[in-house]
């Protein structure tokens, strides 16, 4: 029996695996979501394109599956393009449907007609235009494969409306064959041996934990390797939660706003083992002051990564679970105690620089300090909770002050720093994982970005709870304009935000407004209470609170303003 291209689009989606779609209609995809209609996968509709593939991104990243998201053709399309740079820039897989005009009118400046081939073209792992609808079910088979496997990120498909409508059998591949498609996921071993040998020799050895950690699912092998060698772990921004934020060999995250000891001990190792990460500018500080003197080996499974910021004196391409696990077949073959009192000494000033300059705030003050906030969720989830951020000054401290126990716990725009993320990231991430508790940790000016996701939460009874940090500024604009800018405050106040209570409550959600320090645990208490609609926390916080420790720009990694 023949059926339509969007027949066979919805089955091949069902085939996959595929139980969660975030989407909005438009007039080329009528046809596809009149076969939607019919069919068992669950199908969420954001308020705006964007609110929808940020949160098919949060929904990835909690959850370890391809994210999915439909939008029609010309501005649905383009409303995507935002959220399709935030995955690629931070490895998140994703399969993005676009609608497309019929074949016939592309390129005749057709009604809502837009190129997104070729506008995505530089920001996703690999696109499709359909032609005809026999090659549906093979580009949706190799489209996941894409996506999730290598360096994971988004794939776009685009669907012209005519092909939807075309009839073909339906026939799944029963294998990929991508011959120009091949990621290397086996390490060398002769480059796993040559670096072990240096993490042996090493008397300042330092790993540098990426968020490629994470999704590899290489947590386990990580802890294990550091608890094995003794070396400290220290972790990009996004590498949080890679081995848990408790653990005793576990130093923290360094860079811009990371924490003292780990940028002073990145300024000193003689050996460093980075594994999955692409080494940010917001990570090394001048690149000329970031580890000096150490030699470098780096795992990736992106080959372009290595070597491409920071100089590597052993590569080792491959997957960092894969890789890890060679290493750990090898690690008998080594003597651990090999410059033992060295690497003591190491730890101990590490630990002694830790001690003298922790995160830390006010805790007297009277004010509810933003950081006071964030501590206060970790103590009342017990770190359990999945936490999204928007981006800003509520984005580091949300890194700072909450302790990630497990990988995929941490979801927050760290390349692109997107605001209006964290919110529909949160939606998507509770959708993935409904027996987890999550929060959005949010400043008010990036909150309003994406405001109208109240009510896609509401729609769908998702309960997830924002903790609006609000001081009624763009905070990090006004950090910057405070301490570089001589106090100029030009386009950062925000004093006619709305009543948030009221706004969530205009939308059925909770709102509540929290002003004394005292409420704050108990507000939170409160609203783990409520299990089927969104809750607002609106809580004024100390006005002019900045985050510290800051790398300014230009600066290298240990030169740090710390008030």
């Amino acid at each position: 029996m023949k059926m339509t291209g969007a027949e066979i689009l919805v089955e091949s989606l069902r085939k996959q695996g595929v139980d969660l779609i975030f989407g909005y209609p438009g007039g080329v995809l009528l046809g596809i979501y009149d076969t939607l209609f019919d069919s068992d996968i669950k199908h969420i509709l954001p308020r705006h394109e964007q609110g929808g593939i940020h949160a098919a991104d949060g929904y990835a990243r909690a959850t370890g599956k391809v994210g999915v998201c439909f939008g029609t053709s010309g501005p649905g399309a383009t409303n995507l393009v935002t959220g399709i740079c935030n995955a690629h820039m931070d490895s998140v897989p994703l399969v993005v449907f676009t609608g497309q005009v019929a074949s016939n009118l592309i390129g005749g400046d057709a009604f809502q007609e837009a190129d997104i081939i070729g506008i995505t073209r530089p920001i996703v792992k690999h696109s499709y235009l359909i032609n005809n609808p026999e090659e549906i079910t093979t580009v949706i088979r190799e489209a996941f494969y894409i996506a999730a496997s290598g360096r994971p990120g988004p794939v776009v498909i685009d669907l012209p409306k005519d092909i939807m409508a075309q009839k073909a059998e339906f026939k799944w591949p029963s294998k990929i064959e991508l011959p120009g498609y091949n990621p290397t996921v086996k390490g060398h071993l002769g480059q796993i041996k040559k670096m072990l040998r240096m993490l042996e020799g090493a008397k300042k050895p330092v790993i540098y934990m990426g968020g490629g950690v994470i999704l590899s699912g290489a947590s386990e092998e990580m802890t294990k390797l550091s608890e094995l060698t003794g070396v400290p772990v220290i972790s990009s921004f996004l590498g949080q939660g890679g081995i848990p934020g408790t653990h005793e060999n576990y130093i923290g995250w360094l860079g811009m706003h990371g924490n003292y000891a780990s940028n002073m001990a990145m300024a000193e190792p003689d050996f460093i083992l980075a594994v999955g990460t692409r080494f940010s500018d917001r990570s090394t500080g001048r690149l000329d002051g970031f580890a000096p003197n150490a030699k470098v080996a780096h795992i990736d499974v992106d080959p372009s990564s290595i070597s491409k910021n920071v100089r590597i004196d052993v590569p080792i391409v491959g997957d960092c679970k894969v890789v890890l696990n060679q290493a750990l077949s090898e690690i008998d073959k080594y003597s651990w105690d090999k410059n033992l009192k060295a690497r003591k000494d190491w730890m101990e000033k590490i630990k002694a620089w830790d001690k003298k300059q922790p995160f830390g705030y006010d805790r007297e003050s009277t004010l509810i300090k933003p950081q006071y906030v964030v501590e206060s969720i970790y103590k009342v989830t017990k770190g359990e909770a999945i936490i999204c951020t928007e981006v800003g000054q509520n984005q580091m401290w949300a890194g700072q002050f909450y302790k990630y126990k497990n990988p995929r716990q941490f979801v927050s725009s760290g390349g692109l720093g997107t605001m209006g993320y964290g919110f529909p990231a949160a939606i998507g991430a509770k959708l993935g994982c409904p027996d987890k508790e999550v929060f959005d940790i949010a400043g008010d000016g990036s909150f309003m970005m994406n405001i109208q996701e109240i009510c896609t939460a509401v729609q769908y009874n998702v309960a997830v709870k924002v903790a609006i940090l609000n001081n009624k500024y763009l905070g990090m604009i006004r950090q910057w304009q405070n301490m570089f800018f001589n106090n100029r405050y030009s386009q950062c106040c925000l004093d006619c935000q709305p009543d948030f209570v009221k706004l969530a409550e205009s939308f059925n959600a909770v709102g509540m407004r929290i002003d004394r320090k005292e409420d704050v645990e108990g507000a939170i208490r409160e609203s783990l209470k409520i299990k089927d609609k969104p809750v607002i926390m609106d809580f004024t916080v100390d006005r002019e609170e900045n985050v510290f420790p800051m790398i300014p720009a230009g600066a290298a990694i240990n030169e740090m303003l710390l008030k």
